[in-house]
């Protein structure tokens, strides 16, 4: 490197930003993150046995996975080189992958290949990046944010260690900006502190992202030197009124992983009935963006699939408030949502009907190529010559009976037990759950042929009486 290099690079040094500037230099050093780095974590025992291999490191956006594939460089004297995969292609991987092969020819220095944004890898690109990993040119080390059983391919995925980041805790965001008050003083020349609570308030809108804390504390640290006249040797302070004056407020974190993850924390709250934690992970899902369609969609399938006839009413409230979020839209329509979601938290849950649907596609699944035909009495026989075929012969007409009901098999032969009674079949098992209960009791007096008995009153008052 020359002179001017070395002072080119001095330079930026001093100009980069806070978050680049307190960048680790070894693993003691690293905030967080204990399960990889501290006194037995996978990552640090790799580095220090000088065996680490592919790693893809997987966690929210600054969580250090950067710091963490930077520090594996200067524990092991390989060469790093860095690509992003928001703007590297095919052609990038393939003049590193040369690069290091060169490199390792002429100096026997190995090479770590550092691909950040690696899920924004198209299939091709990751294709190209698989043979310089499979034989050991590059030590590859991907960064993402996103899941990677979604987004990376499966051939490179299963020759990489899987280690998953962690969001920073409040106590370790505040240890970290601690540090980069103290820096930002020794940069300055001149004292700098935070007023009472100020480092606690930036933990909090942080949200374990460290990078975000760092850019927060050199914000506030640049307004209060703005503030102070330029010739005073006075304490720097920053200010949580300096905070508010910028708009600075804390932005949820979103990811197609996170999405899920809420999504289905939001489906396992109805179906545990638990009110509070739905409408929480609705909002949750609402205010980081997520799509409130597929909030929509997914309240529609779990009325059938975990309430179903324990409430009908289920089915009917979540598909009027998906219509209603197409008539209204938000902000609005997540009213209707909301009630959408207390209605089906509370409702009776009965798995009973999606379970016969499974239980059905099983047996289906399970004799695919045995399925016995459509009996003889059930077939169309509304078209000429259907009846010369036998179709519909033996068909009785449940209408022309005055209980609505007669004794006849439905099932073809071969599935379910042979009686021709309802409610004893191998699929659907009513619970004794809400007005469930009242469909088992007739299916019980169909079973027993004593619906002609049974007035309609008595129905209803049945499911008057059905329990929770």
């Amino acid at each position: 490197m020359s002179l001017f290099d070395s002072a080119a690079a001095d330079q930026l040094a001093r100009r980069a930003p806070l978050a680049a500037r307190m960048r680790p230099a070894d693993l003691d050093e690293v905030v967080g993150q204990t399960h990889l780095v501290g006194p037995g974590g996978p990552f640090r025992a790799m580095l220090e046995a000088d065996r680490l291999s592919s790693v893809i490191l997987w966690g929210p956006p600054g969580t250090g996975k950067t710091t963490l594939a930077r520090i594996a460089a200067r524990y092991t004297s390989k060469e790093f080189v860095a690509l992003s995969a928001v703007t590297a292609g095919v052609k990038d991987v393939r003049e590193a992958a040369d690069a290091a092969r060169q490199r390792l020819g002429q100096s026997g220095r190995g090479t770590i290949l550092f691909v950040d944004e690696v899920h924004r890898f198209n299939k091709a690109q990751q294709d190209a990046l698989l043979p310089f990993v499979e034989e050991g040119l590059v030590v590859f080390i991907g960064a993402t944010t996103e899941n990677p059983f979604f987004e990376v391919n499966g051939p490179l995925l299963s020759r990489s260690t899987l280690l998953r980041t962690e969001a920073l805790g409040a106590d370790e965001v505040v240890t970290l900006i601690s540090r980069a008050v103290a820096r930002l003083a020794s940069d300055s020349g001149r004292p700098a502190a935070a007023a009472e609570g100020v480092l606690e308030e930036i933990a909090g809108i942080a949200g374990g992202d460290a990078r975000r804390a760092l850019n927060v504390v050199e914000l506030l640290h640049s307004l209060a030197m703005a503030h102070a006249p330029s010739d005073s040797r006075e304490e720097v302070v920053l200010a949580s009124a300096d905070m508010e004056r910028a708009g600075i407020e804390r932005v949820l974190s979103y990811t197609r992983d996170s999405h899920y993850d809420m999504a289905s924390a939001l489906i396992k709250s109805v179906r545990g009935s638990d009110p509070d934690a739905a409408v929480y992970w609705l909002a949750r899902i609402i205010g980081s963006g997520g799509d409130p369609r597929f909030v929509a969609r997914r309240l529609v399938i779990a009325a059938s699939e975990d309430i179903g006839e324990a409430d009908p009413s289920a089915l009917w409230i979540a598909v009027a408030a998906a219509q209603a979020l197409e008539l209204v839209g938000l902000p609005e329509a997540a009213l209707n949502l909301a009630q959408a979601a207390v209605h089906l938290a509370t409702a009776p849950k009965s798995n009973r009907s999606a379970a016969a649907l499974w239980a059905a596609q099983s047996h289906i699944g399970e004799n695919r190529g045995a399925q016995p035909p459509v009996p003889a009495h059930l077939r169309d026989s509304h078209y000429r010559g259907a009846s010369a075929l036998g179709h519909g012969a033996g068909y009785v007409y449940p209408h022309d009976d005055p209980r609505g009901w007669v004794e006849q098999r439905y099932l073809p032969d071969g599935v379910g037990p042979a009686t021709a009674r309802p409610g004893e079949g191998p699929f659907y098992r009513p619970s004794d759950h809400g007005e469930e209960a009242a469909i088992g009791e007739r299916l019980r007096l169909l079973r027993q042929g004593g619906l002609d008995i049974v007035e309609p009153q008595d129905l209803v008052a049945l499911r008057g009486q059905a329990g929770p």
